[in-house]
């Protein structure tokens, strides 16, 4: 723009004014852009050279936009000046309004700077007002000032730096009004295109993460739902913790369940009754548990459980994915290993450590006597009733039905006292042993005994209640324990057992006999297992000696 008279300027220069930052504005980007404001300053505002230096995110300055001379342009873009250098040259010279004009009588301490810089030729000035080869011209650059911040610049942007007029002389207040407000419209042009750059790189990142985010869920549904075996995934939290929200092929086969259905579910809802805690445990945690699931059909279906727990980065736990794996078949051989191991291979009945085991549960170690002044002293304030921290009543005598010798809640076995019948009720011990049975293994051979054996705890089985329990000691020796038996119940049960024996028996194409001799035993805590067997053994070898011999075998 040529520089002209005030107050008279030209409608045309005007118009230029105006494409150029219209064309500022409307650049696709940021390089387009800062090449638009520089290019801006030599056909608009009549300058032979434009630099638009920009500030890096380290603070130093580059040349990013170069225009009126291609060996320059070439030369410099690209170069960068230092933070240092560019805060001395903006402290320095003449201020006009936001510009910086260094004299080329003042500049001549900058020409060792890291400033990039080129200098337009010709002769030296006659006029007080001409443009010397080294005056410098800066136009600093600032991001719009911050509302309600009283019109002070924000950051610092850039610089724009520009070399002689084309009329040859320092520019008049047109000039210098011009250059300033073309500035500060090139700053709000390069901040608004740094910011369309900034989301346009974010829309291109926003978008490759969605695409790694869809191939993810793309790979995590095919291995989900083509997974070998069963995955779930469930809500976790709140009041529908545990319910199923997806199912694969391999879950819904497993369970002979359809997807639609399994989705009106919990696992709560299909785990064995006995398997709930184990569940809820997992569900709580994660991890690993082995558990039972119903199957359509009723049954139920060993499986592996193991819970991962997905979580979200905001709201915390949110779903649990589960694995579900088939391990009925291991768990029918180690059910079958363990049944071996505690029962007797030949009858199926539980076998002589099974026994011990099952009787040493029902048994405790009997508790320290209690003083008996201590035993008065809680009769006359509590009766024979006390209370434990729970509210709960015990007997604190020593073998009362309840004692508080560290058994939780354990109900203490007695056995009915001997010589009366007063309805007290105990655990009944019954050792059978049979009569006339060696006989038969040595006259028709062990198949005949094995046979007699076999079908005497069948009649043994057959007599007793549910939870009653029917054990071969070994041998011809039998144990049977029932509980909650009075002294003429007990013997009641060994009449019936005995009768029952005693009728023929089908053994190798033959009808064999044999006898039975029991002796009665009473458990109670304070005994052993082997102390209470040793008891009933006893007893049942007194029975045996009191009886003729020929009662004591049918043939």
């Amino acid at each position: 723009m040529e520089t002209e008279s005030e107050p008279y300027v030209r409608l045309a220069s005007l118009r230029q004014l105006h494409q150029v930052m219209a064309d500022m504005n409307t650049a696709r980007s940021l390089a387009d852009t800062l090449q638009t404001v520089a290019d801006g300053v030599v056909t608009a505002l009549g300058y032979e050279l434009a630099c638009v230096n920009l500030v890096r995110p380290d603070g130093d300055l580059v040349v990013a936009a170069f225009s009126g001379n291609p060996a320059a342009e070439a030369l410099i873009t690209g170069r960068v000046g230092s933070r240092d250098s560019w805060e001395r040259r903006l402290a320095m010279g003449e201020t006009w309004g936001d510009l910086i004009f260094i004299p080329h009588t003042e500049g001549w301490v900058l020409d060792d700077d890291d400033v990039p810089q080129w200098y337009t030729d010709g002769p030296a000035p006659r006029f007080e007002d001409e443009w010397h080869p080294s005056d410098r011209l800066f136009a600093p650059m600032y991001t719009p000032a911050a509302p309600g911040s009283g019109g002070a610049c924000g950051e610092l942007i850039g610089v724009l730096s520009v070399d002689r007029p084309r009329n040859g002389r320092r520019p008049g207040a047109w000039g210098r009004e011009a250059l300033q407000m073309y500035a500060f419209q090139a700053a709000i042009a390069i901040s608004n295109a740094r910011l369309r750059a900034n989301m346009q790189r974010a829309l291109v990142r926003l978008e490759r993460e969605q695409q790694a985010l869809r191939a993810s869920e793309e790979s995590f549904r095919q291995a989900f739902e083509y997974a070998p075996s069963g995955m779930a995934i469930a809500e976790m939290g709140g009041d529908q913790h545990g319910r199923i929200l997806r199912t694969n092929d391999a879950l819904c086969r497993l369970l002979g369940r359809p997807a639609s259905a399994m989705r009106r579910y919990s696992f709560s809802d299909l785990v064995h009754p006995e398997d709930i805690g184990t569940l809820l445990r997992t569900s709580a945690e994660g991890g690993r548990a082995e558990l039972r699931l119903g199957r359509r059909d009723g049954t139920y279906l060993w499986v592996s459980l193991r819970n991962s727990v997905v979580a979200d980065a905001a709201d915390g736990p949110r779903f649990l994915l589960t694995h579900v794996e088939d391990i009925e078949d291991r768990k029918r051989r180690e059910l079958q290993l363990a049944h071996r191991a505690s029962h007797d291979s030949l009858t199926g009945l539980p076998n002589s450590a099974e026994l011990r085991s099952r009787l040493s549960a029902r048994l405790c170690q009997r508790p320290q006597s209690v003083h008996p002044a201590a035993v008065d002293a809680m009769d006359a304030a509590y009766g024979h009733a006390a209370f434990d921290a729970n509210g709960h009543g015990f007997d604190y005598r020593p073998g009362g039905a309840e004692s508080f010798d560290g058994y939780d809640h354990h109900v203490h076995t007695a056995a009915p006292e001997d010589g009366r019948d007063d309805g007290a009720k105990g655990l009944a011990v019954l050792f059978c042993d049979l009569d006339g049975f060696k006989s038969i293994n040595d006259r028709f051979g062990h198949n005949a005994g094995d046979a007699v054996l076999i079908e005497v705890a069948r009649r043994l089985s057959r007599q007793v209640r549910d939870g009653d329990t029917v054990a071969r000691l070994g041998g011809d020796e039998f144990v049977i324990l029932a509980d909650g038996l009075g002294r003429a119940d007990a013997a009641d049960l060994a009449v019936r057992l005995r009768n029952e024996i005693i009728q023929p028996i089908r053994a190798e194409g033959r009808a064999v006999r044999v006898g039975a001799s029991f002796g009665i035993g009473w458990a109670h805590c304070g005994m052993t297992a082997d102390e209470v067997l040793k008891s009933a053994d006893e007893r049942m070898y007194v029975e045996k000696r009191s009886r003729p011999k020929q009662h004591r075998r049918a043939g």
